[in-house]
């Protein structure tokens, strides 16, 4: 015993790793019913909703700027969200990877950290080379599309919540 700290009570008589469980396994129609009332959530969809609030942000900042720059800017740094997310979302869903790892947990996993960094270096590639890509570059617009299209998840987030919330 450490000093300073009691143990909780029930804790003493137990062996390492040992717990004292309420688990109570689900029936195959208690399993069902409740895969019935979660929401499905479709990476395809998100990677819409993207590429949708990218082209919108795009054409008000050409608008309101009156400046092809500004909004190929804003579409670009739309792009360069929007692009990598749908290489991931291949690679999660579509890819013959992703059907051997599917049935292993820590295969999975460790297909979604490899997305997740190709994810990330796409990104970082896209970013860096945004000045030859996009002339004159409107940094502005470029960080505005950026940051308005990963808002998209936190979006769909509030919104799988919400719809989850509603069902029970």
């Amino acid at each position: 015993m450490t000093q300073g700290h009691s143990i909780p009570p029930g804790w003493a008589d137990q062996e390492d790793g040992e717990q004292e469980s309420d688990f109570k396994p689900l029936t195959r129609e208690e399993a069902q019913q409740w895969r019935v009332g979660q929401p499905v959530f479709s990476l395809w969809r998100l990677v819409m909703v993207q590429w949708l609030v990218g082209l919108a942000a795009s054409i008000v900042g050409g608008l309101l700027w009156q400046s092809s720059s500004v909004a190929w800017s804003v579409l670009y740094g739309a792009a360069a969200v929007a692009i990598p997310s749908a290489l991931m979302a291949y690679g999660l869903t579509s890819s013959a990877m992703s059907r051997v790892w599917a049935a292993h947990a820590n295969a999975a996993f460790a297909g979604f950290l490899l997305w997740e960094g190709v994810k990330i270096l796409l990104a970082v590639v896209m970013l860096a080379a945004a000045p030859w890509v996009v002339s004159p570059l409107n940094w502005f617009g470029l960080l505005a599309g950026l940051v308005l299209v990963l808002k998209v998840y936190w979006f769909g987030y509030l919104i799988q919540t919400r719809r989850s919330n509603a069902n029970g």
